[in-house]
């Protein structure tokens, strides 16, 4: 496997460690960036970008994330609290009248960043092109009942976040979530990607498909027990209705939608400049206040919906001490997203890390591709 890009002297050996993802772990189409003190430190790709193996993965290829998105729409929402057109402890029916039914007349901005709005997923069943539908999404998330009594319990909303999140910024703002990302991250960090409809500075999107041999996993997959004990918790419905959220990612509609929470698509320097920015000392998209009460803990314990320990600030999940959720030092936070992506920022080191891959593994957080690209270069730094 040819790798090409670019590693700062000293930083060699990261290449194989790189290259032994396609050579022992399957991926087929991959990058890796690293930015530390505000310059790119590590660049590389490898692969293709399509599954006939006709398009070469380049460095400006982007890819589905999944849940990374969330912290890049977690950012947004900060910036707008910067701005001041949000506040985090204020009722998001203040800004969007319709979101009071159900009982979520006193839920807050906050209470939504770090999943303890109870939101996780529609109770009733939905048709499969709502979530196509960014207007009817939002209406529908609007109207739906929480799971339980907001601020009671920690859940994470694997889709609905994104329609909650994005839904009360466009509102508080009058502007698209579209324009907001170009006029507040993309533009300013010369991002190549974006969310779904938003249009991309790539050309190149490249195809995803499952791992052809699983990967050993690092932890129990006690999501697909939990689905499988009971089809009508709030486990499987976060994950299964509509059908549609796990269906047809390659697909126009699914590129073409505004579903901000799982089709972000962006390639690893994106990642890699959203985090390498956040974890400067002098971070220009978002006062460092704000970056360290986003980043402090705001929820911890056993997910109802990860079904696992998850410790979260206001929209980032925060470094632990489990392999798959450790990202750089003890005051790192980040987002995986599903199939093994992943972006974080490690203050300590002012090291923002993005690697995004075309071949997903089953876990929720990363994966021992990650896993061994993080070990690798904190053995170097």
């Amino acid at each position: 496997m040819e790798v090409s890009g670019y590693c700062a002297p000293g930083f060699e050996s990261i290449y194989r460690a790189f290259a032994d993802n396609f050579r022992e772990r399957g991926d087929t189409g991959a990058a890796l960036a690293v930015r530390q003190y505000g310059e790119t430190i590590i660049s590389l790709w490898a692969g293709s970008a399509d599954r006939q193996d006709r398009t070469p993965y380049t460095e400006d290829t982007i890819a589905n994330v999944f849940s990374s998105s969330k912290g890049v729409l977690a950012l947004l929402a900060l910036q707008q609290v910067a701005e001041g057109k949000l506040e985090l402890d204020r009722p998001v029916a203040d800004y969007w009248p319709e979101f009071a039914q159900g009982g979520k007349g006193q839920v807050t901005l906050r209470q939504l960043l770090s999943h303890r709005a109870g939101v996780v997923a529609f109770q009733d069943k939905v048709a499969d092109e709502l979530i196509y539908d960014w207007d009817a999404a939002c209406v529908q998330v609007a109207a739906s009942e929480p799971w339980w009594a907001p601020g009671s319990r920690q859940g994470y909303a694997p889709f609905l976040y994104g329609w909650t999140v994005g839904g009360l910024l466009e509102r508080a703002t009058s502007t698209s979530i579209g324009d907001l990302y170009h006029q507040f991250l993309a533009d300013p960090l010369g991002l190549h990607g974006g969310f779904g409809a938003v249009g991309h500075q790539s050309a190149r999107i490249a195809d995803v498909a499952p791992l052809k041999k699983p990967l050993p996993e690092l932890r129990e997959n006690a999501i697909s027990r939990a689905i499988k004990a009971d089809r009508s918790s709030a486990v499987a419905m976060a994950f299964s209705n509509p059908v549609s959220l796990v269906m047809g990612t390659n697909s126009r509609e699914w590129r073409e939608a505004v579903i901000p929470a799982a089709n972000g698509h962006f390639s690893a320097l994106d990642l890699a400049a959203v985090y390498g920015e956040l974890a400067r000392e002098d971070a220009s998209i978002l006062p460092r206040e704000l970056i360290e009460e986003a980043t402090s803990e705001q929820s911890h314990g056993h997910d109802a919906v990860l079904q696992a320990e998850v410790s979260f600030g206001c929209g980032f999940i925060r470094s632990g001490a489990a392999a798959d959720l450790r990202f750089g030092g003890p005051r790192g936070f980040g987002h995986p997203g599903a199939g093994g992506s992943v972006g974080f920022a490690d203050p300590e080191r002012e090291v923002g890390f993005g690697y995004v891959t075309t071949r997903l593994g089953q876990s929720l957080f990363m994966d021992r591709r990650a896993v061994g690209l993080l070990e690798q270069l904190y053995g170097m730094l």
